[in-house]
């Protein structure tokens, strides 16, 4: 039986707009360390094996990648497979080096979720292209819509609400072939 296979990878960094009443900061922004400091916010989703995103959340440009992985697969919904019961959560997780940490892995673990995560200094990032291009993919799918590209909302329910809308544009274009 072929089991879902659940990829995570933290999406690209969306530069906030300057408010109008000048450096007032926005919920769920924060310093880009890639980025000159200013003010942004980071896309990070988990997709299947094809590219079809199951979970998405966004976060301040400041924060580790690594924080965001728990409530992202807490978020994933049961899938329906082929036979038996819907499966509530995935049977592999692939990570970056971003994703190495023991209690990450602890956590993992005790949810039953395998993963193959790189380690730091051990291992070269190339052994995870395979899968790794497939996130890379969906990210550009999601920088395609022009309204994620700038985030213009002051409320991060709303940037978070497009970036759902694109999300579920995606899924509907990749499963309407």
């Amino acid at each position: 039986m072929n089991s879902a296979l659940a990829v995570t990878w933290t999406g690209r960094d969306v530069r906030s707009t300057p408010s109008v009443s000048g450096q007032q900061k926005r919920p769920l922004t924060g310093p880009n360390p890639t980025d000159r400091g200013k003010n942004g916010s980071k896309i990070h989703l988990i997709i299947d094996r094809n590219g079809l995103p199951l979970s998405l959340g966004i976060s301040g440009a400041n924060m580790h990648d690594s924080l965001g992985l728990e409530p992202l697969v807490r978020g994933i919904p049961p899938i329906r497979s082929r036979r038996g019961p819907r499966r509530r959560r995935p049977a592999k997780l692939h990570g970056d080096k971003g994703y190495d940490y023991d209690h990450l892995r602890r956590w993992l673990r005790k949810r039953g979720i395998r993963h193959r995560i790189a380690r730091k200094g051990i291992e070269s990032s190339q052994r995870l292209g395979r899968h790794r291009w497939v996130v890379e993919r969906t990210v550009s799918w999601l920088a395609g819509c022009r309204r994620l590209h700038r985030r213009y909302e002051r409320k991060a329910e709303h940037f978070l609400a497009f970036v759902g809308i694109a999300a579920a544009l995606i899924c509907h274009r990749r499963l309407d072939r």
